[in-house]
């Protein structure tokens, strides 16, 4: 299996296409799972088109040019949307993806959707490549942690999809003193490595368990 953990969805930047299209190929079909976005902003199917949406969609030409970068067709990118897919149609998209892409946002309100729309077992059991940002690169661990910001006023823990099982994740990483205490409580609870990639400059590819880190990451144990 194949695990890409991003900062962000400009992956067109040179450090990361010199490394990524050795994994990324133009005839890979991609199913982007647009859904860690926070309540108070996406409330209708029409919040959800002005974020994500091929017409004006905020964040939709970002994403897709990404991808097109590496030669994809931007017929073979596909979003998954909470608000009018079935859970049959969402589980079709998964099945039929070379490629899960996981956005950013608020993971724990990705995840339970996931569980809410039943695409657990088929996200976990997916064979293709798995790739995604921030809050889509936290929920491809078994367990990972959260500092303290605005959306999460407190430190915690919380379930991931469990692809990976060997060391956490500290995104956006900036060295302040909240996020330092946070690897160090993590390496003292937990027990395992910290692998912090650097606000908008680091990445990590595991493949079939090797690790490989991308530009800036930390790496604390």
């Amino acid at each position: 299996m194949i695990n890409i953990l991003l900062e962000g969805y400009d992956i067109a930047v040179p450090w990361l296409y010199n490394e990524l299209k050795a994994y990324i190929k133009p005839s890979h079909k991609v199913t982007v799972i647009a859904l860690a976005y926070r309540d108070n902003r996406v409330r209708s199917p029409e919040d959800w088109n002005a974020l994500y949406g091929k017409d004006n969609g905020k964040y939709y030409n970002g994403i897709v040019g990404g991808l097109t970068a590496y030669g994809i067709s931007e017929d073979n990118i596909d979003f998954l949307n909470y608000f009018t897919d079935s859970k049959e149609t969402a589980k079709q998209k998964i099945e039929n993806a070379d490629i899960l892409y996981f956005l950013g946002g608020l993971p724990d309100r990705m995840f339970e959707r996931i569980k809410e729309l039943d695409l657990y077992d088929t996200i976990v059991n997916h064979k293709g490549i798995i790739m995604g940002y921030s809050a889509g690169a936290l929920i491809q661990l078994s367990e990972y942690h959260l500092s303290p910001d605005d959306d999460y006023p407190e430190f915690s823990y919380y379930e991931g999809l469990g692809y990976l099982d060997d060391f956490y994740l500290e995104v956006h990483y900036e060295g302040t003193d909240i996020q330092d205490a946070s690897i160090r409580r993590v390496i003292k609870e937990r027990g395992k490595t910290v692998y912090a990639t650097h606000l908008g400059k680091g990445a990590i590819v595991v493949d079939s368990g090797n690790i490989k880190v991308l530009g800036k990451v930390e790496i604390y144990n």
